[in-house]
């Protein structure tokens, strides 16, 4: 049978695994990533036999001061009462540690406190405290200990407790473990025991880099003293960078031999790390309180597959075609999303559309003609849905469908699709997704020739939202200044763009004139629309915006050309978009975070005229100066467009735009470089003669 373990472990995005095995049944919980500073719904992977694995959304009730959104870094306690407790990390009401129990390791959850107390609180043990990571670890007399911290070399070392072993539910005798016992600290701590020595793992160096990585220390007591283990730190960085900013880790021990599981980043590698990948490794124990350098790589863990009854994958490395598929050219990376990616079986490549219109489609070359039973795709998102038609031919021209799930509103990885057919071609038609942007991406395409039990009966619930709005490859804002007919009284500027509606002026903007053009001179103003930001601009929506701008000083902040987003709505990095012109990190692209934000590299000469164009297609955020690629990296968005406007000139907090500007388009669709120097030369503006 052919079996995929190889690393990455998971199809998606996921981080900060623990990994649990339960009545034969091995269960990864872990933290939903690249969307939202990693807060997607709270899922869980299970697997029988350690080679196929299936994905869960599981139900788990809301705060009641905030719709529960962050499900970070979870840890599950089997605990002597038979039930299950789950906790995870959530920063919307302060940074907490929340506790449920139910008698299922999959759920459904109930609350261990109604009234949302915390299990761990913020400020605890010391006050400012951000109670995050947190790792239970079970003795053995019975008790039950906690580690915990996040930001530790700001925080001044990482916390320890006990867990309340009979109601599960609250800490007690919390103390902090100085920095010096544990070297290079960063977050996720994890104790384990070997023999009679207490180690303490963690993650050091920064999550978001390739200097993420493993290092450990080891007492005779879960409190300490503790001391620097050797070889660290024992997982990091590979000498290739193929396995890059490798941590946040939890342990499995199986039949006497230990394997650490972690996350690692994607590769192309999304701007600030939060594109994550579960992956799998032995670690070796030189001595109970010594750990070997753990050997990072793609290989299998063939020691742990077990006895399956699933079949041979037939689309293994067969001929495998595809409608478009994605072309990453950038300043960093000249990558392709291959069509064949999809039936490689290798978790850490993907098939990928050219971009997002839909439909797209996937086919599939058997070579002759073999019975199908089951067809099962892993969709790049687990935990949102995509809706599609799978076809089955036997030559190629005549179709017939085999799975219909073009209403679909059900989300899960893999999607299982059955039926009792002959044939040779199969093609997987795409027609749209629940998300705004995301293309058509398929991490995995298996065909198998019958049936076979899946480790639990489980169903995702369907979907309340509605498919997502597809891109008309528009020009939604068009507002050429040298062409306005500006009324003194009204105050406003028609758009001729798609969207129609106007932009009404507010404050200091005043109209100057070019030689049979006209211009506006910002300084504290700003230019508001009159209609809603349309759904396509939503969640990954791609666009561009492209204006024509003059900066008589190039600050370091602030200098906001364009905004569309609320900053407050979610509040999380990615969740914001506003096209900048400053020095300073974020001086072309402002995402609420210095991690994700773009600045220029080459500033653009103050008290100048430039054409500043900044695209986004789904994958890649570019910004162009003068018709040339300036910076560019790759992202995922989470656009939080409720309750906002399209903004010329200011940010949805006022911070302005100190210049000149002579025309302003936007789209619905990311301009190629030869639509942007035809945009370019279009509206090219003429010297200034006088004021008006």
């Amino acid at each position: 049978m052919d079996q995929n373990t190889g690393n990455p472990l998971l199809p998606g995005w996921f981080a900060d695994p623990t990994i649990k095995k339960y009545n034969g049944i091995y269960y990864i919980y872990a933290t939903t990533d690249n969307e939202m500073l990693a807060s997607g719904a709270p899922t869980v992977w299970y697997s029988k036999d350690f080679s196929n694995w299936y994905n869960y959304t599981m139900e788990i009730p809301s705060l009641e001061s905030v719709n529960l959104r962050n499900f970070w870094a979870p840890d599950i306690i089997h605990a002597k009462d038979g039930k299950y407790y789950l906790y995870f990390g959530n920063c919307q009401a302060g940074c907490n540690i929340y506790g449920y129990v139910s008698e299922n390791p999959t759920g459904p959850w109930e609350k261990l406190h109604e009234d949302d107390t915390p299990v761990i609180k913020h400020g605890y043990p010391t006050e400012g405290f951000p109670s995050l990571d947190a790792q239970f670890f079970t003795d053995d007399d019975g008790q039950i200990y906690a580690h915990w911290g996040t930001w530790v070399h700001y925080n001044k070392g990482y916390a320890v407790g006990q867990l309340d072993n009979t109601r599960m539910d609250q800490m007690f005798d919390p103390a902090k473990i100085p920095l010096d016992q544990t070297p290079a600290p960063f977050e996720a701590p994890y104790m384990m025991k070997k023999g009679e020595k207490y180690i303490l793992m963690y993650s050091g160096g920064s999550c978001h880099d390739e200097s993420y990585n493993v290092r450990y220390s080891f007492a005779e007591s879960p409190y300490g003293p503790f001391t620097e283990g050797d070889n660290n730190p024992v997982l990091s960085t590979n000498s290739d960078g193929s396995v890059h900013g490798p941590g946040h880790h939890s342990i499995l021990e199986e039949d006497g031999d230990y394997y650490i599981v972690y996350h690692r980043h994607d590769y192309p590698m999304t701007r600030g790390g939060m594109a994550r990948q579960v992956a799998i490794d032995k670690m070796i124990f030189e001595n109970d309180s010594t750990i070997k350098k753990v050997n990072p790589g793609h290989g299998k863990m063939k020691d742990l597959i077990k006895v399956s009854d699933v079949p041979d994958d037939l689309a293994f490395n067969t001929k495998t075609t595809a409608s478009s598929h994605y072309y990453l050219n950038s300043l960093e990376y000249d990558y392709e999303y291959r069509p064949e990616f999809a039936t490689d079986k290798n978790n850490a490549t993907m098939w990928k559309a050219e971009n997002n219109q839909y439909p797209q489609y996937l086919e599939v070359d058997l070579g002759e003609e073999k019975h199908i039973e089951r067809i099962m795709t892993n969709f790049e998102f687990a935990s949102y849905y995509y809706q599609y038609v799978i076809k089955y031919s036997l030559d190629g021209e005549k179709w017939k469908i085999f799975a219909d799930r073009s209403s679909n509103r059900v989300p899960g990885s893999p999607m299982i699709d059955d039926n009792d057919i002959e044939a040779r071609y199969l093609k997987l038609e795409i027609l749209g997704t629940e998300k705004t942007g995301l293309l058509a991406s398929v991490w995995n395409f298996q065909v198998f020739n019958s049936k076979f039990d899946i480790p639990l009966q489980l169903e995702n619930r369907a979907s309340e939202n509605s498919p997502a709005p597809i891109s008309q490859r528009k020009k939604l804002i068009d507002i050429n200044f040298g062409n306005i007919e500006l009324n003194d009284s009204k105050r406003s500027i028609k758009n001729s763009g798609s969207l129609g509606g106007f932009f009404k002026v507010e404050d200091n903007v005043k109209l100057k004139e070019l030689k049979g053009e006209r211009f506006f001179d910002f300084n504290g103003g700003k230019l508001v629309f009159s209609e809603p930001v349309p759904e396509v601009l939503n969640w990954n929506g791609s666009f561009t915006v492209a204006t024509w701008v003059k900066n008589p000083k190039v600050s370091n902040q602030g200098e906001f050309l364009a905004s569309w987003c609320n900053r407050n709505k979610i509040g999380l990095a990615n969740t914001y978009n506003a096209m900048v012109y400053n020095s300073g990190p974020y001086g072309a692209a402002a995402h609420l975070d210095g991690h994700f934000d773009m600045s220029f590299n080459e500033v653009p000469e103050a008290n100048e005229w430039h054409y500043l164009v900044l695209t986004f297609d789904g994958v890649v955020e570019k910004m162009y100066v003068d018709g040339k690629l300036d910076n560019s990296q790759v992202m995922l968005l989470s656009s939080a467009i409720e309750d906002a406007k399209i903004i010329i000139g200011a940010s949805d907090i006022g911070e302005n735009f100190t210049g000149q500007m002579a025309s302003f388009g936007m789209y619905d669709y990311a301009l190629n470089n030869h639509e942007i120097l035809k945009s370019m030369n279009k509206y090219r503006p003429n010297e200034l003669i006088s004021d008006k």
